[in-house]
């Protein structure tokens, strides 16, 4: 491999993914024990270090992916290498920057993007980087995009508006009116999971493509309509989670109308492309296989779930639950984890053929991973349902009692989620090793761990 910056981008990710794995389990253990390590680490700063771990794992490992398909497997020559390991040297030091930020209590941002602000300005440079070589990669090199290019760049470019669309808020004219301001956000937030999963969704068709050997999958009229689907979705799809907020009629019809239909077509095309497959097919990339068939059932039970929320009568009894968790985990988790180690694998199957896994730990870590994660997302239902009960219909129960007659429901969703963690655990080292065994010259990853190290010591 001449371009290795593509694995240390998937190393990363899987990194992150294990962080916010064992931020995860502790904010869980914390639902159950309160005052558990509440002087060093208290919920308030558990929640940002998951958050940010898993959506840089979501982020960090679609990069990697794409990098990797466009220069190895694709063949593609790279605008520029410089620019490759720019992106990665200011994603790996915002990273730590971000990390420092959250321990120092400088969290001045919102939800999701809780850290210093001042920190999204080099995350839109990686970002910016990562389009211009991109672009100019592709417009360069390949005519007649199949749809997986073009889902690959809208994802960029949308990333890097909706990420700075977030910080409109550091806008007085935005933040001194509280409709305009919340608006904003949760538009800007929706539309930026929207995305990426143009970048995971993607990188699925991709793939599919790829082990059935036939580029006609992702150049025919069915794929392009999801495209666009999945577009008018990332553009309006948003609007369901606004149903609160006095805005116009129509944008809650259309978001309504928009906000579920790019997952029926997703199913469609994943089920179609499995009737499709022989069995040599599925034998040549039997884990990506799997995990794609596991994100379809993830995606019909989530669908069935949404389509139920974005009604706007259960939406006001839901919203602010852990049912609005329980989606989120089904996304993040069922939907884009299953994808993107489903992209991990087969690059593994394509770097490396011959290199032995421990196939028990990929194949109990899969099926753990399958158990523990449908009964986790059942158990925040079960939570959720409490809780709106209290918040609607109860009288006279403080929260405290509410919180107390939750505890066994806690305790399952630790439980659950510490089968979760082990699968992902068993899986993610599995996959570290592999990448990093691959690496035969190990100078790059020397010189950038050195650079880390000297960076953390720097913080500190």
């Amino acid at each position: 491999m001449k371009n290795k910056t593509a694995l240390l981008f998937l190393i990363l990710a899987l990194t992150a993914l294990l962080i916010g794995v064992f931020f995860g389990l502790l904010a869980a253990l914390q639902y159950i024990i309160p005052d558990l390590l509440k002087d060093y680490i208290p919920f308030n700063k558990v929640r940002p270090f998951h958050v940010t771990s898993t959506i840089s794992w979501i982020v960090l490992c679609a990069t990697g992916s794409i990098y990797f398909f466009i220069t190895q497997i694709e063949h593609l020559k790279l605008f520029s290498s410089k620019l490759i390991h720019t992106h990665f040297i200011i994603f790996i030091v915002t990273g730590i920057g971000i990390y420092v930020s959250f321990l120092t209590g400088k969290m001045e941002g919102r939800e999701y993007l809780a850290y210093s602000p001042i920190l999204t300005i080099p995350i839109l440079l990686g970002w910016i980087l990562f389009g211009v070589n991109y672009f100019k990669t592709i417009i360069q090199n390949v005519k007649n995009w199949p749809v997986y290019y073009w889902m690959w760049g809208t994802g960029i470019i949308f990333m890097i508006y909706h990420l700075s669309e977030a910080h409109f808020w550091l806008i007085p004219n935005f933040r001194e009116y509280f409709i305009r301001d919340i608006s904003v956000q949760w538009k800007s937030y929706g539309s930026f999971v929207g995305s990426w999963n143009m970048l995971v969704y993607g990188i699925a068709i991709y793939i599919m493509s790829k082990i059935k050997k036939d580029e006609s999958s992702a150049r025919g009229k069915t794929v392009f309509f999801f495209y666009f689907l999945g577009l008018t979705n990332l553009m309006f799809g948003w609007a369901h989670h606004t149903y609160i907020i006095p805005t116009q009629p129509w944008i809650r019809y259309v978001a309504y109308g928009v906000s579920m239909t790019e997952w029926i077509l997703l199913i469609y095309i994943i089920r179609e492309w499995k009737k499709s497959l022989t069995k040599e097919d599925k034998k040549s990339y039997c884990m990506a296989y799997k995990f794609l068939i596991t994100a379809d059932f993830w995606v019909f039970l989530n669908l069935i779930l949404a389509l139920l929320f974005s009604i706007p009568a259960i939406n006001f009894f839901t919203h602010g639950t852990h049912i609005t968790v329980a989606h989120s985990m089904g996304t993040t988790i069922g939907i884009n984890t299953t994808i993107l180690f489903a992209s991990v694998f087969f690059i593994v199957s394509k770097i490396n053929p011959s290199f032995k896994i421990n196939q028990f730990a990929v194949k109990y870590g899969r099926n753990l991973f399958r158990i523990s994660l449908f009964l986790f997302w059942i158990t925040l239902l079960i939570a959720g349902v409490k809780k709106s009960y209290w918040m609607y219909f109860s009288e006279n129960i403080f929260f405290s009692e509410m919180q107390d007659s939750l505890y066994y429901v806690y305790l399952a969703i630790f439980v659950f989620g510490m089968g979760l963690a082990i699968s992902i655990i068993s899986l993610g080292t599995v996959l570290i090793r592999v990448l990093t065994k691959t690496l035969k010259n190990q100078e790059n990853l020397v010189l950038y761990s050195a650079t880390l190290l000297i960076i953390i010591n720097y913080q500190y």
